[in-house]
């Protein structure tokens, strides 16, 4: 008896798994459709690059981005070029933070923009070190061309990869 009741304990267990396996699968497809209906229509196509502001020893903690926030190479950022900061919600400091989709090279991202700059020519947008690595994993590049950033309406993202 007692291995029958440890073989339908064990059937449990691994239905229950396999069950929760297939919803997260199904939720991360909603998500990312929920993203592409957000971004539809203003997008931005141009080039991007990396920045990384801080200098030891200049700032504890990095330098104070323009929302406000301390730069932070690990988490999921970037600085939109000045022009558009009107287009991605003003991105000002002390104001609620602004998110983009950003896609390039087959890959797709949420960012959440927190920083402007008067970028090169051609380049629109400046990714913190964590979310360059996303689209160029060795750093080689330098820029990434034909990459498109489409502002999310809304403040509930979750920065990260998308799909």
């Amino acid at each position: 008896m007692p291995f029958r009741s440890s073989a339908a304990l064990c059937g449990a267990l691994i239905a229950l798994a396999v069950s929760a396996t297939a919803t997260r699968s199904e939720t991360r497809g909603v998500h990312s459709n929920a993203v592409v209906d957000a971004a539809a229509g203003n997008a931005v196509v141009g080039a991007a690059s990396m920045y990384n502001p801080f200098k030891p020893g200049k700032e504890e903690g990095g330098p104070s981005t323009a929302s406000g926030e301390r730069y932070d190479p690990s988490v999921w950022t970037a600085a939109i070029k000045t022009s558009l900061r009107r287009k991605f919600g003003g991105v000002q400091f002390g104001a609620r933070p602004k998110y983009a989709l950003v896609e390039a090279v087959g890959k797709k991202v949420i960012v959440k923009i927190n920083d402007v700059g008067p970028l090169r020519p051609g380049r629109i947008i400046d990714f913190n070190e964590r979310t360059m690595r996303h689209f160029d994993p060795s750093l080689e590049l330098g820029v990434i061309d034909d990459v498109k950033v489409s502002p999310l309406s809304g403040d509930n993202w979750t920065p990260g990869p998308v799909g």
